[in-house]
């Protein structure tokens, strides 16, 4: 008995190449998925903010990166939708953070927010202000990128992209421990 060859060799030869295509496609979601970028975990660190009065920042090291633990006043907070059409993401499409951190503040309760204080520019530190008429926001010193209060970038300076608000979780009223969900 022989065994014909199921049809037409260029349609064999196209049926191959889409074969190795639809291979290749699949290979490179899988890769795309396993290595996409998420936010920073790592060695837990407890951080008690009882006694950091609204309107302040407090400055912390956490695995050799600077942290912010910022806590808003109210009307912080209810200024975090005023200038929403000047920042490059607004929504945090495109943020680094936990998906229960993607929110207009950026955070878990509005008043405390957690993040990685570096810029994603160059990694500088930019500096809390509070200059007459705009309200506070976050500039770093090194070329003049602009954050709001919930880290996210204003248009305009080389920043690329919203600060990093790493994975934490509160424990109780006044603590947050960074680094673990």
């Amino acid at each position: 008995m022989s065994h014909e060859s199921s049809g037409d060799p260029q349609r064999r030869r196209l049926q191959v190449v889409a074969g190795i295509c639809v291979l290749g496609a699949g290979l490179g979601i899988g890769r795309y998925l396993s290595e996409r970028p998420r936010p920073p975990t790592g060695t837990p660190l407890l951080a008690d903010f009882s006694d950091l009065l609204p309107g302040k920042l407090r400055v912390l090291d956490w695995q050799g990166r600077t942290l912010w633990i910022l806590r808003r006043n109210p009307d912080e907070v209810a200024a975090l939708a005023k200038n929403e059409t000047l920042l490059l993401d607004a929504g945090s499409e495109h943020s680094l953070q936990p998906e229960n951190c993607r929110n207009r503040h950026r955070s878990l309760r509005p008043d405390v927010l957690v993040a990685i204080g570096q810029c994603t520019h160059q990694a500088c530190t930019p500096q809390l202000r509070r200059p007459d008429g705009d309200g506070p926001d976050f500039l770093c010193p090194c070329h003049s990128s602009r954050f709001d209060l919930a880290g996210r970038v204003y248009r305009g300076g080389p920043a690329p992209a919203n600060l990093v608000i790493p994975v934490h979780r509160l424990q109780g009223e006044h603590q947050v421990v960074v680094g673990e969900a």
